[in-house]
């Protein structure tokens, strides 16, 4: 009698209930599964630290990235800017140039054959003093306000941008503004007033007696019968000096900065989202690097992140021209005319009886030339650093 044979049983765990045999466990593929999962973790992780922008770290890298961008872009503009300033304080000398191109290049060939390529770059020195803090100030107030008020990208409105723009353009003017005030002194003197350094300039801006005529004047309607309304029309009429004369000015400022501001960073942002449209994002934009956080948006190449700088410095530079036209006169009012501080709306009374409306456009086509490479190389510096810097 022969043996039979029976065939060997699968075991339970071998077969699942169904009856189809299960496939042997892939380890490699297990292992390289997890492996994938932790780099994404850490990569999840990573990006979670990136977009931190209230972290010390996040606060750096921009800063360092503002400040170089502003250095950058005011180095490159720099003869047109001595220019500018000529044109809009009415310096004696410069006054007749302005108007067009060929007073532009006049004037710049008189500044080269007085002084040389340094007279083109007068003042540079106190402006990198200012433009950097000013720069760093502005794009980290900037960073911070809109991450306040633009929490979450549904929240991202045209108006919300154009506040967030406006009040990091007050912050950093804020902090700033008596350097400029020395910057355009600096700038301002010419070979026929002789040269004078950094300290001189702020000695004499500190000790130049002004007084505040319509203060006198109010003081001194207001004092009839009264001893001390008296003895305040005598103290508003009396010249004053200090740290108020590095602040001639400052309400145009900031009426000024809050369009310029606001609409620059209005401007760039909304060009840089119609840049990455899908139907044209393949000719516009670069690929993801590595090391950027999630949800950045995809970085632009060169021209097209040129291209949004400069309509950004177009636009802003338009809306706010009149008042930096008004802020000019009133920074140099110690250097020209009797030295008494001209108002707001005395400067704005002079302007108009010397040229009418146009005088509030005096120097805008060199202002144009000079804003929009700035603003492109601006921009430009400052998003190519922040790729450098992972942020």
């Amino acid at each position: 009698m022969s043996e039979v044979v029976q065939p060997v049983q699968p075991r339970s765990s071998d077969k699942p209930d169904n009856g189809v045999p299960a496939a042997k466990p892939n380890t490699s593929a297990a292992m390289a599964t997890a492996t994938t999962r932790r780099i994404t973790s850490t990569r999840d992780s990573d990006h979670q630290k990136l977009v931190d922008k209230q972290s010390f770290d996040y606060l750096w890298r921009s800063g360092v990235a503002g400040g170089m961008a502003g250095s950058v872009a005011k180095t490159i503009v720099a003869p047109l800017d001595r220019v500018k300033i000529l044109f809009q304080a009415r310096n004696p000398q410069f006054a007749k140039y302005s108007g067009s191109w060929a007073g532009v290049a006049h004037a710049l060939r008189i500044i080269y054959h007085q002084d040389g390529v340094m007279g083109l770059y007068r003042g540079h020195s106190a402006t990198l003093l200012r433009v950097f803090p000013y720069a760093a100030v502005k794009f980290i107030a900037y960073e911070q306000i809109r991450s306040f008020i633009i929490p979450r990208k549904d929240h991202e409105t045209p108006l919300r941008r154009l506040l967030s723009g406006s009040l990091a353009g007050v912050t950093s003017v804020f902090f700033t503004y008596p350097l400029e005030v020395i910057r355009v002194r600096l700038a301002f003197e010419t070979r026929r007033d002789g040269h004078s350094t950094l300290a001189s300039i702020c000695r004499r801006i500190y000790t130049e007696q002004s007084i505040d005529r319509h203060a006198a004047a109010t003081a001194s309607s207001s004092s009839r019968g009264s001893s001390l309304n008296a003895a305040a029309a005598v103290q508003a009429s009396l010249p004053q000096s200090g740290l108020r004369n590095f602040y001639r000015g400052f309400s145009p400022t900031i009426l000024g900065m809050l369009p310029y501001a606001g609409m620059s960073f209005l401007t760039h942002d909304t060009c840089g989202d119609i840049l990455r449209l899908p139907a044209i994002a393949k000719y516009t934009t670069l690929p993801r690097p590595a090391n950027t956080p999630y949800d950045k948006p995809l970085p632009l190449q060169s021209w097209a992140e040129l291209l949004a700088g400069g309509i950004a410095g177009l636009v802003s530079q338009t809306a706010s021209y009149p008042l930096e036209v008004i802020r000019r006169r009133m920074q140099v009012g110690g250097a020209v005319g009797d030295g008494h501080r001209l108002r707001m709306g005395e400067t704005i009374s002079l302007i108009m009886q010397e040229r009418g409306i146009r005088g509030f456009f005096v120097g805008l086509t060199i202002g144009y030339v000079k804003i929009v490479p700035m603003a492109a190389a601006a921009f430009y510096t400052y998003e190519r650093l922040k790729l450098t810097f992972g942020i």
